[in-house]
């Protein structure tokens, strides 16, 4: 990728499935970044995009997340592919469930909004270009949320995982134990003896290696 000086402008592609999108974005910037940034290219979709990105050797992209024929998303994750030194925008007026999770994981160096004033978004080009990240509040706050249900899904697998390793008396047993269901109710509810219900509680401790509150423990974590 070309190196660029102070006295280089920006190589900037806007991808964005709105024409009018599109050229207000060219023109503002234009006016806006004094010459610090070039448009090389604007484009309808990610196919287009990826053609321009491997024609143009842009420094900097602003990618729409949702386009026809292939998401902004998607697109990142092929350009990023064949040129990591490409810094990549996502530009949105919307912000779906985890699409600032995925946009990163996908590559992508930044996750602005179209309602960004247009000298905050010459900021943020200028910014990633250098090598900085660039997130808006909102994607900031997305992303961190996103991240903590993303790891709550994952203890809720590995509970559900560990439950399931169980014989399913021996799950049963555990799970009416959870509820705070005595032994004598268990065994009545299972229609087996008290005794059973001790061997399969001492049976499930053992194989996993848990106490009593620490399978109640367990369940709820399962969401069982």
């Amino acid at each position: 990728m070309e190196r660029v000086t102070d006295t280089t402008p920006i190589r900037l592609i806007i991808a964005d499935d709105d024409p009018l999108v599109r050229q207000s974005l060219e023109l503002l910037l234009a006016q806006a970044s004094d010459g610090r940034i070039d448009v090389v290219a604007t484009c309808a979709d990610g196919q287009e995009t990826i053609a321009a990105a491997e024609q143009k050797n842009p420094n900097v992209i602003l990618m729409d997340m949702a386009m026809p024929h292939l998401d902004g998303i998607e697109a990142t994750l092929r350009i990023k592919s064949a040129n990591p030194d490409v810094r990549i925008l996502i530009l949105t007026s919307l912000s779906p469930r985890n699409a600032v999770e995925r946009a990163v994981e996908k590559g992508a160096d930044g996750f602005i909004s179209k309602a960004d004033d247009i000298r905050d978004m010459v900021r943020h080009i200028t910014e990633v270009h250098a090598g900085r990240p660039q997130f808006s509040p909102s994607s900031q706050q997305q992303l961190l949320a996103d991240m903590r249900a993303t790891r709550l899904n994952s203890r809720e697998d590995e509970a559900r995982r560990l439950l399931d390793s169980l014989p399913e008396r021996e799950r049963e047993t555990v799970i009416h134990a959870a509820k705070g269901l005595s032994n004598q109710e268990i065994a009545l509810q299972m229609c087996i003896s008290e005794r059973t219900v001790k061997a399969h509680l001492m049976s499930a401790c053992d194989k996993l290696g848990m106490n009593r509150v620490m399978l109640a423990r367990l369940v709820e974590r399962a969401g069982l």
